[in-house]
């Protein structure tokens, strides 16, 4: 049995996001990398502004974050200010390697921000 959705993010480097399909308006799950800071959740999509998570982001916020089978319902905030993205990108080479963002993330170009629960 799964334990709070907090506590199982400190088990795990890699949570799975559901967003909404932006056209098909199905339910789509892709693994991805996250860092954790305080209350906030971050994570950057692999091809920037041109993944597909992150457009479907843009049209419905609402995304389902799920770790080790505990899950959160919440709304992503796109960040798109290239300091604030930077910022986040450093904490992800910080977490797994720099040569790690740099192998699969090649445009570092948006973030998105997601509120922890309490």
């Amino acid at each position: 049995m799964p334990g709070s959705f907090v506590q199982e993010l400190q088990n795990t480097s890699e949570v799975e996001l559901t967003v909404t399909g932006r056209a098909t308006k199905q339910e789509i799950t892709n693994p991805v990398w996250f860092v954790r800071e305080d209350h906030k959740l971050y994570l950057v999509p692999v091809r920037g502004s041109d993944s597909d998570w992150f457009k479907n982001v843009l049209a419905d916020p609402q995304v389902r974050i799920t770790a080790d089978g505990a899950s959160i319902t919440r709304a992503a905030v796109p960040v798109t200010s290239p300091g604030q993205v930077a910022t986040i990108v450093d904490k992800f080479r910080a977490r797994y390697g720099a040569d790690q963002v740099a192998q699969y993330y090649p445009k570092t170009d948006v973030a998105v921000e997601v509120d922890l629960p309490d």
